[in-house]
């Protein structure tokens, strides 16, 4: 049974490290946004782990094809980046302190790439609903002072709206959960994001 979106809906249903459903209705209250980090896998595992987290899915979103298949990202041709959609509780975890760990555990500076995986599904991006938008801005401004004074280029993130989120294919999902060893491309650049009152 397709998603409203033209997603093929996942036949797992349940997130195999918090237990909690993968596609919503989600419990009123909780906030989503989509985090592109490059390779999907190491990224989620890193947000999983964050109290206040709901659930995580990993997917496509910000191109153009309806309904994607990780094969048709991976030629680049359909405008989409492999993202982390987090549900979350922003009583548990405030969305700035969320933002913080997104810009410490990537480079935001490397453009159409992430690493040793090159292509722009791996670009650096944030898709929220607009009240949230400001925030995220606020935040990238913030870290490109601390990066260039640590000497890195300039920020590259794309930052939209709330897009469609397409989820991708089962053996994506907590991929790095069901296989430990598996290949994981998330590396940050060491750069700490300055705690303040975006965190909060």
């Amino acid at each position: 049974m397709p998603l409203p979106n033209g997603s093929p809906r996942p036949t797992r249903i349940l997130h195999c490290v918090l237990g909690t459903p993968l596609y919503p209705p989600f419990p009123a209250g909780l906030e989503r946004a989509l985090f592109g980090m490059g390779c999907f896998w190491g990224a989620e595992k890193r947000l999983w782990g964050l109290p206040g987290v709901y659930t995580t899915a990993v997917g496509y979103a910000g191109g153009s094809a309806p309904g994607p298949t990780y094969i048709q990202v991976c030629t680049g041709t359909t405008g989409h980046a492999e993202v982390v959609q987090v549900v979350f509780d922003p009583e548990r975890l405030p969305f700035g302190r969320l933002l913080r760990v997104f810009w410490e555990s990537h480079d935001p500076t490397q453009g159409l790439r992430q690493g040793n995986d090159v292509g722009s599904q791996y670009r650096s991006a944030v898709f929220v609903r607009d009240p949230l938008r400001a925030t995220v801005e606020a935040s990238r401004a913030r870290y490109q002072q601390a990066l260039r004074a640590a000497g890195h280029g300039e920020i590259t993130t794309e930052i939209g709206p709330d897009v469609p989120f397409h989820y991708a294919e089962d053996y994506h999902q907590q991929y790095l959960a069901r296989n430990p060893g598996g290949y994981c491309g998330s590396g940050g650049t060491g750069v700490a994001f300055a705690a303040g009152e975006i965190d909060e």
